[in-house]
């Protein structure tokens, strides 16, 4: 098995349950990787800084981008499957559905920091939709990002699977058979914090 084939990327709108799933992951052992744009937007607002996808998105992309690839190396590093809460890709298509261009480094990092070629999406739930202070989409804006990630993955080669709309615990199951029962059991459960 190819090394990036252990890499296993949750991908979607926000407020569709990605973040829930993947700490519910990692409660049970699986080894995981946080969101870097939530990462991004925290250091940002507690700076005064205005790389936020709110203000200047060019720039939020590319700390966005720096931070995939280093989330990558990281679970790459741990030499287990590991779930990643976004991937590269998800940069290209934040971009695309900000109507601003992909610039080619962003363009070549999702083409070639590879990640299993099945990428797991969570559908646009109105159900369980909320705000908060760093996510700010509205609900047309939250569907049509899970929309752009899903054309982002398939353009950049990618299967998407879409979980399904149920309860933690079920999407859990669902992950877990799709992994083959694999997860890794790491002291913390994450590669990084973001």
């Amino acid at each position: 098995m190819t090394a990036h084939h252990r890499l296993h990327v949750v991908t979607g709108g926000p407020g569709s349950g990605k973040t829930t799933l993947i700490d519910a992951l990692a409660a049970v052992g699986v080894a995981t990787s946080a969101e870097v744009g939530r990462a991004v937007i925290r250091e940002q607002v507690e700076a005064g800084g205005d790389a936020l996808p709110w203000a200047d998105r060019m720039a939020f992309a590319d700390a966005m981008i720096a931070r995939e690839l280093t989330a990558r190396d990281a679970a790459l590093a741990l030499g287990v499957p590991v779930v990643l809460d976004r991937g590269a890709p998800d940069v290209a298509g934040f971009l695309r559905l900000s109507s601003l261009p992909v610039p080619p480094a962003v363009d070549r990092a999702a083409r070639h920091a590879r990640y299993n070629p099945r990428v797991f999406l969570t559908p646009w739930w109105p159900d369980i939709f909320r705000t908060d202070a760093e996510r700010r989409q509205t609900p047309a804006e939250a569907e049509a990002t899970e929309a752009a990630m899903r054309a982002t993955y398939t353009r950049y080669g990618y299967d998407v699977v879409e979980l399904p709309r149920a309860s933690v615990a079920e999407r859990v199951a669902f992950m877990r058979a799709a992994l083959g029962g694999r997860g890794a059991d790491v002291p913390d459960g994450r590669t990084h914090d973001g």
